[in-house]
Order: C-alpha cells, then sequence, then structure tokens
C-alpha cells in the first residue's frame, strides 16, 4: 500500500459494489479536488459468472475510469468472511495507513449476505482503529490510532430509504462506465444466458431508474442515496437544499 492519505475510503465486499453504489458521487468528489481510493474485501470469486482474475482486470479498469488514487483486495473469503478479530485488524491497519475522513461502504440490509456483513465489519473496524491500546504495525512501523468522521452506506439491491442524496447528474455517464467494466457482471446485449439476477436487462436499467428517481424526489436529473451511520450534522440549516 501508497503512503497516501485520503479523503474518501470507499470499501466494497465485493469487485463491483462500489461502482453500483457509490460511483457517481466518487466521480464527483474527484472532480472538485477530492482524494479517493478503493477497498475490495473479496475478488468476488463465489460469482456464477467470470472468475476471481477476471474480476482483477475489470476492477482496475474501473478504477481507471473513476480515477481514484488506488484500489486493493483485501482477498478476503467471498461469502464465508467473517466479523471477527482477525479480519478486524486487517481492516485497522489499512484505515490506519489512509486515514480517510470518510468512508463509503455496503448496505445495511441487503439480498447478499455479504453487504450487510461487510458493513458491519467496517464500521467495527473504523471505531476501534480510533483504540490506541490496539496495536497495528505495517512494514515494520507502528501505527497511530485513527477514526474516520463519518460513514455512510450506499443503497444496493433493496430500495432503502436514504438520509441524503448527492446529485451526481454530471457524473452519471462515468457511474455507468465503471459499471460496464465489469463486463463479466452485467448484461450487455450479447449473452445467450442470462443466468444471475444481477445479469439481466432489467437490472441494468435499474441503475438509471432509481439515480432517475432519487434525483426526481429532490429536484435534480441523477442522484445517489446513502444511509448515515450516525446522526449527520450541518452547520447551517442554509446548506439544506
Amino acid at each position: 500500500m501508497s503512503n497516501l492519505n485520503v479523503d474518501i475510503l470507499a470499501i466494497g465486499a465485493h469487485p463491483d459494489d462500489v461502482e453500483l453504489g457509490c460511483s457517481g458521487t466518487i466521480a464527483k468528489e474527484i472532480a472538485l479536488g477530492k482524494k479517493v481510493g478503493i477497498i475490495d474485501l473479496t475478488r468476488g470469486e463465489l460469482g456464477t459468472r467470470g472468475s476471481a482474475e477476471i474480476r482483477d482486470s475489470e476492477a482496475k479498469k474501473a478504477a481507471s475510469i473513476l480515477g481514484v488514487s488506488f484500489r486493493e483486495n483485501l482477498s478476503f473469503k467471498d461469502g464465508f468472511f467473517t466479523n471477527d478479530k482477525a479480519h478486524q485488524l486487517e481492516l485497522i491497519k489499512v484505515i490506519r495507513k489512509y486515514k480517510p475522513k470518510i468512508v463509503l461502504c455496503n448496505a445495511i440490509d441487503d439480498r447478499h449476505i455479504d453487504h450487510p456483513k461487510g458493513a458491519k465489519l467496517v464500521v467495527d473496524s473504523c471505531f476501534l482503529s480510533g483504540l490506541k491500546k490496539i496495536e497495528t504495525n505495517h512494514d515494520g512501523v507502528d501505527q497511530n490510532p485513527w477514526r474516520p468522521e463519518n460513514i455512510y452506506h450506499y443503497i444496493q439491491w433493496k430500495n432503502l430509504n436514504p438520509d441524503f442524496v448527492v446529485d451526481i447528474s454530471e457524473y452519471f455517464d462515468t457511474k455507468i462506465k465503471s459499471v460496464k467494466a465489469f463486463e463479466s457482471q452485467f448484461y450487455n446485449g450479447n449473452e445467450s444466458v442470462h443466468d444471475t439476477p444481477i445479469s439481466t436487462k432489467n437490472f441494468l436499467d435499474s441503475i438509471e431508474y432509481r439515480a432517475r428517481d432519487l434525483g426526481r424526489l429532490t429536484g435534480v436529473e441523477y442522484a445517489e442515496g446513502f444511509i448515515a451511520s450516525r446522526l449527520p450534522r450541518i452547520e447551517s440549516i442554509s446548506d439544506l437544499k
């Protein structure tokens, strides 16, 4: 891992989770000058389509489209990683290395068991990362405690009610390009078999109609929704739109 502090660390249980959930927001924040990195917890090796190696390549392509500062994979076991001390310590090392102000992570409730499991692992690890009596070491250097200021959960399969939305109207095309980088996973019109819930045209279309609907509800063209891990605070009521 390079020695780089970031403003936002986006974490997904699988390669493509981040693209589906919050890539419009990521692209927008990067355009605003923020540094963003992506961490994938697993290589998605249990996925019906593709392989771990294919998804590694697709993840690299998507990262390039978004322009993130780095993308790394912790190689936890797809489907079987747990929220235990060993996994928490690995994630704590990453959090302390990159010192993100904001963490974006999986949905708190979703169809795939790894999504809420990954969300809880991230939330617990962010808290534990701030405890000085938990000692970690990276590349022979002792790490200092670090706790992100905020954790926000993006929305995935289920239509959860967001606490707030981000206007991604100017970055929706970038979002779709980053999603389509995962050619092994999603509909492209040339397949003879659509054998997973996310390989259908309906699912691909849902990315747009969800963003359009959240935009409709908030007066913009496209938006992404987030659920806050704790009650958000603003400096002035005038900041709300």
